[in-house]
């Protein structure tokens, strides 16, 4: 392969990406339609998901919308057929949708661990058995899972949330193994600790932090705007012969005690 500017390109391609009406979500949808991505944003929020469209076509990217329910197989099935109908063929699938509830193991609550499962990991298996479905006839397509630091390391009171990640993990090596042959390479990104609304608490909370920069080889939080060229990467030609893999951007906390 001969690296050219074109390498890295997502030009035209159709780009649907969960939980993508604020945070991590936003900012991988914006590093793709910046890549020339055309844009399916998803929420549960309408207001919020219209606003967040606003804002990337203010910027002048291509912008669709979808809110639809990632933890119903029903719901996410007609979504993907509305698109694929409507917009185009799904080329790159970010399965970024995700919820955290803290609690320590012996006083968690079973509608917590319920609602936490169904969105970190059952949605997965819904949207991505609707993308891949329809993937798998095409030889081609890119689907990438939003696992985290927690997919390998553990902390006190969220146990729950590191088993999602970490059946997240393996869900990601298992479609891998499964699409691999038809074309469609499945990878994931993990993200360390980064400035979002679902961070909030722990930013504001100056022993974490000072825990966490301590931690953190590179001495900081991450910026979700530096989580975009790793998603541009594995949606892109130069992720080729990448599959199955897990990308840590996490200023180095998955290499240290």
């Amino acid at each position: 392969m001969t690296i050219t500017s074109q390498t890295f390109r997502l030009d035209g391609r159709i780009a649907l990406v969960t939980g993508s009406s604020a945070g991590i979500g936003l900012a991988l949808a914006r590093g793709l339609g910046q890549a020339g991505a055309v844009l399916v944003l998803n929420g549960r929020d309408e207001t919020r998901l219209a606003q967040a469209a606003a804002m990337l076509r203010g910027e002048g990217l291509a912008v669709h919308t979808r809110g639809f329910d990632v933890t119903d197989h029903a719901a996410a099935e007609a979504a993907v057929a509305s698109i694929e109908a409507e917009v185009g063929a799904i080329d790159i699938l970010v399965n970024n949708a995700g919820i955290q509830r803290r609690g320590v193991f012996h006083e968690y609550r079973a509608d917590d661990w319920q609602a936490l499962m169904r969105t970190n990991v059952d949605s997965v298996f819904h949207v991505g058995q609707a993308v891949a479905k329809r993937m798998v006839p095409r030889r081609a397509g890119r689907i990438i899972n939003v696992c985290s630091v927690q997919s390998e390391l553990g902390r006190p009171g969220i146990a729950p949330y590191a088993a999602s990640k970490g059946a997240l993990k393996m869900l990601t090596k298992g479609m891998a193994i499964d699409l691999g042959p038809h074309g469609i390479n499945v990878n994931g990104l993990g993200p360390g600790y980064f400035k979002t609304e679902l961070n909030e608490k722990l930013v504001a909370d100056p022993a974490f932090s000072d825990w966490l920069i301590n931690r953190t080889p590179n001495r900081r939080w991450g910026e979700v705007d530096e989580l975009a060229p790793a998603v541009v990467f594995l949606a892109s030609e130069a992720s080729n012969f990448v599959n199955g893999h897990i990308l840590y951007v996490d200023g180095g906390v998955t290499a240290t005690l």
